[in-house]
């Protein structure tokens, strides 16, 4: 641990670009989220138009059943296959998707834990933040002074 030479301009430096990697992460995973449920509620149903409980589009005379092929407004609450299987991919991911933010999250205390205790003189300290940060333990970085609590 003697060998440490931390320069906290370069570490402030690489944290800013992180930071900025992981808000356009944020922004892609929001819009993809976004998108699926917008794909999922335009999918319809799997049941006929009149079962369906959907207002038709399109003007129909007072009365008169849509016509053969006419297209429907859809459900928000549609849950048809393909709803189905958006909502079970977006489940499946969901592991893989909570990992990489708390990886993100532990990179990002990690480097800023270790980096404060450098300064300060306790590399003890600051190579458990290292190690903290390896193995994703967000509770102990947490906990950390200067962590999220």
């Amino acid at each position: 641990m003697t060998g440490w030479d931390i320069k906290p301009q370069g570490v402030q430096g690489q944290l800013k670009t992180v930071g900025g990697n992981a808000s356009e992460l944020e922004t892609a995973l929001n819009a993809l989220i976004s998108a699926m449920s917008q794909a999922a509620q335009a999918a319809g149903t799997a049941v006929p138009g009149s079962a369906s409980g959907m207002t038709p589009r399109g003007p129909l005379a007072p009365g008169a059943a849509p016509a053969p092929g006419q297209a429907f407004m859809v459900s928000p609450k549609a849950t048809g296959p393909v709803a189905a299987a958006l909502g079970l991919y977006l489940q499946e991911r969901q592991t893989e998707l909570t990992s990489m933010a708390n990886r993100i999250e532990a990179c990002v205390l990690g480097a800023v834990t270790a980096t404060n205790e450098y300064l300060e003189g306790d590399l003890e300290h600051a190579k458990a933040a290292q190690d903290a940060a390896r193995a994703v333990n967000l509770q102990a970085l947490r906990e950390q002074p200067g962590g999220a609590k």
